[in-house]
């Protein structure tokens, strides 16, 4: 299944191939105020639909995630970094995925703070 995603103004646009199981809840000092509801999924499973310019990247503590945010609306559709084993990841705000019910979806707090 393609899920379709964007920022608030569409300058960023994606597909991501899969459905969002359990989401991740993080209370780090980011997460935690942008709000974020975070799916894991292969970055090979991520297509940008527009140009990587159009995006803004943000990092911070140990410089682990790329968080990508549109510079116009400010939005921060999804991260791009690396897991533990080494392999690409992608971290899906599924808040800005146009199908998808959060209401339905199952949080798992992650304590991020610590």
């Amino acid at each position: 299944m393609t899920q379709k995603g964007s920022c608030h103004c569409g300058k960023i646009a994606f597909e991501v191939q899969g459905q969002p199981g359990d989401v991740i809840e993080c209370n780090c000092s980011h997460c935690q105020r942008k709000g974020y509801l975070l799916w894991f999924t292969g970055r090979d499973q991520v297509k940008l639909l527009t140009p990587e310019e159009n995006m803004a990247t943000y990092t911070f503590n140990r410089h682990v995630i790329q968080h990508k945010f549109c510079p116009t609306c400010g939005c921060a559709p999804f991260g791009f970094g690396t897991d533990p084993d080494g392999n690409a990841t992608a971290a899906i705000n599924v808040r800005c995925l146009e199908s998808v019910e959060i209401e339905t979806l199952k949080r798992i707090p992650y304590n991020g703070r610590d």
